[in-house]
């Protein structure tokens, strides 16, 4: 009956650290953001029979479609900015090419390849899922598939219809909405609150240039620098700004850049000795392991050099012994005086020697160098429901009976039949009788909609 059905209704139907961006005059940091992905759809397959001069009778000739263009991440280690796309958040792909007579195959789309830094994290922004993490150079993700070509009518030639109008359209193009998530990876972290002295040292022990003044927050995004050592020993450090208490609840700067410290192997906890900035260095300490443990817990399990600063200062040297007093016997202490550059030698040796023994850090990603990221529906083939605004009218739903709709060519009345066979043999049929519908009811499958019978 479904086949009577849908030939009536046929006929009725027809997506520096360059980790910055000047607005305003502002210099902002730029480590995440949501794009829009859209891969290639596949290319239709074509109905076409052969009509050469000499060849009775030869049958089908419609080839198949190409294949549509993916849209792939792929990690850049010469990349540390997601600014690019501040000005470019659509990316679609070109969708193959249709099937040609003489049982040529449609051409294959090109796949989109979009440079992202080493580091980034991708999101389903939808769900919340993580779909991947890019930290190796050149590794790849495919975040939205392109379509498969349909098939020609060469492939539905049989011994009872040796002449078929049946071909299938490509697959629908993937469009997935993303968010891209920079966290910086760096072998050690400089912690601690505003103004101890974080960019102070990172100038010092690298050739970075942070800005240093002599007020809170001065540092508003991360600096990296490499730390270079004569016995070749080198590591990346970063200085993460500064943390206050409550920042893991999103107090002063929150959690903004609270991301940075899940990629480091080891801490440098900075704790400012200055006697007369009212306050007290242990509580401080404290105050910061308590905020990384909110974040993350495994953070705390990294390694710690407790860093002193402002030795320089008069009257440090017996703040620092009140503070030694209140640490556990076998903390790793370092202090240093960034101004007078004493000690920062030192602790630069240390860190590289703690940093050699400490456990790398392992991410949740595929050991080939390809990942592909697949949308998984719904696993239930179809639901049936009346619809609310028209009477004796239901709508038939689900990710299997609405791909076999967009996969259907609909100009050719074999495919019609085939097409309601396909139907019945789901159970469509049936499931609409127990529904209640009857003869002369509309049913509606995306934007199709055909008479019951």
């Amino acid at each position: 009956m479904l086949v009577q059905s849908i030939m009536k209704s046929v006929f009725v139907l027809k997506f520096r650290n360059d980790n910055y961006s000047l607005e305003r005059g502002i210099l902002m940091f730029v480590d995440n953001v949501k794009i829009t992905v859209r891969s290639g759809k596949g290319g239709d397959g074509a109905v076409a029979f052969r009509h050469e001069k000499y060849t009775p009778l030869g049958g089908p000739s419609g080839g198949d479609g190409g294949r549509g263009g993916d849209i792939i991440l792929k990690a850049n280690e010469g990349m540390n900015t997601l600014m690019d796309f501040r000005y470019k958040r659509i990316f679609k792909a070109e969708p193959g090419q249709n099937g040609q007579i003489k049982g040529m195959y449609g051409h294959k789309a090109d796949p989109i390849y979009i440079k992202v830094p080493t580091g980034t994290s991708v999101y389903d922004e939808d769900s919340g899922r993580l779909i991947g993490d890019l930290v190796d150079n050149n590794q790849e993700l495919v975040v939205a598939k392109g379509g498969n070509g349909g098939r020609g009518n060469i492939h539905f030639a049989n011994s009872k219809n040796q002449a078929p109008e049946v071909a299938e359209n490509g697959e629908p193009a993937i469009e997935k909405h993303i968010k891209l998530e920079l966290k910086l990876i760096a072998d050690v972290g400089l912690v601690g609150f505003p103004s101890v002295g974080k960019s102070t040292l990172l100038s010092v022990a690298t050739s970075a240039k942070p800005k240093i003044a002599a007020y809170h927050f001065t540092t508003l995004s991360p600096n990296l620098g490499m730390v270079k050592l004569e016995n070749g020993l080198d590591f990346v450090i970063a200085d993460l700004p500064g943390l206050i208490e409550g920042a893991s609840n999103g107090v002063g700067l929150g959690i903004q850049f609270l991301r940075h410290v899940e990629r480091t192997r080891v801490l440098l906890h900075l704790v400012d000795m200055d006697p007369n900035n009212g306050r007290d260095p242990y509580e401080d300490y404290l105050a910061i392991r308590k905020e990384l443990g909110n974040y993350d817990a495994n953070v705390l399990q990294r390694p710690e050099i407790i860093v002193p600063t402002k030795l320089d200062i008069e009257g440090s040297e017996e703040r620092m012994a009140e503070f030694k007093e209140k640490l556990p016997a076998d903390a790793d202490i370092f202090p240093i005086s960034s101004i007078r550059h004493t000690g920062v030698e030192a602790l630069m040796n240390h860190t590289s020697e703690v940093l050699s023994k400490a456990e790398p850090i392992h991410f949740d990603v595929q050991t080939e160098e390809t990942k592909e990221y697949n949308y998984e529906p719904n696993a239930k083939a179809f639901t049936i429901e009346k619809d609310p605004e028209y009477e004796h009218s239901f709508i038939v739903k689900g990710a299997k009976v609405e791909l076999l709709l967009q996969r259907t060519n609909l100009d050719h009345q074999d495919g019609i039949m085939r097409f309601a066979r396909q139907l019945k043999s789901m159970g469509i049929e049936d499931a609409l009788i127990e529904a209640g519908a009857e003869s002369g009811d509309s049913v509606t499958i995306l934007d199709f909609t055909f008479e019951f019978i």
